[in-house]
């Protein structure tokens, strides 16, 4: 089988939980760098291959897979271990809105084309941005603790990584360049640290990738 190929950006929060997933399950991948900071992600060959014109894109079993919570469920149902969401309907669902909370609720509204949509057209200053993010994800977070601490074990939920601690990490790791204060998320930061300390987590991690392109 030819290696899954990942059109990839070192720092994006999706590019980031595919790079976790694919780790967790051992398969091995190409990373392909498509540089967003230079807007290769919106040029004619791009968008033709991912219409969306996003990272990340999944090549793989001549599939192009898109969206990162679409691939990792695709990664899931292919390669069934270790099992990224638990099999009880109830669990299941529990895990899924953890993970949702942070992928459709955090995320969106502060991944790069919001910033630099408020910093351009709309002529935020830094402070102000920088604001708007600190703002939306200490608020997403909160609901997260609220949500995850009835359940949680050494991870979001119980004694194994899953899926809601692929959405965890690259948040937090988000948090933490924007100065988020993260001391009233204990549950949080105990399963980020958990998760830290897994070598699918560290591989995966935006210095670890920016390193190894570096030489």
């Amino acid at each position: 089988m030819s290696p899954y190929v990942l059109s990839d950006y070192h720092r994006s929060s999706a590019c980031y939980r595919v790079r976790i997933a694919l780790n967790l399950k051992h398969i091995a991948y190409r990373a392909v760098p498509v540089n967003l900071l230079d807007g290769a992600q919106g040029t004619d060959s791009y968008r033709e291959r991912n219409p969306q014109g996003l990272v990340p894109m999944l090549e793989a079993e001549g599939l192009r897979l898109t969206q990162s919570l679409a691939i990792i469920d695709w990664l899931d149902a292919r390669h069934p271990e270790p099992p990224l969401v638990p099999k009880d309907p109830a669990d299941r669902a529990h895990v899924l809105a953890l993970a949702l909370a942070v992928a459709c609720d955090i995320h969106p509204l502060n991944n790069l084309r919001v910033l630099k949509y408020l910093s351009g057209p709309l002529s935020q200053p830094p402070e102000a941005r920088d604001e708007w993010y600190r703002h939306w994800v200490a608020e997403g977070l909160a609901a997260l603790e609220k949500m995850a601490a009835p359940h949680a074990g050494r991870f979001l939920f119980g004694d194994a990584p899953g899926l809601a601690d692929i959405c965890l990490v690259p948040q937090m790791y988000n948090a933490r360049r924007f100065e988020v204060p993260l001391d009233d998320f204990p549950t949080l930061v105990s399963a980020d640290a958990a998760a830290a300390a897994l070598d699918a987590f560290a591989a995966a991690h935006p210095d670890r990738i920016a390193a190894a392109a570096a030489g």
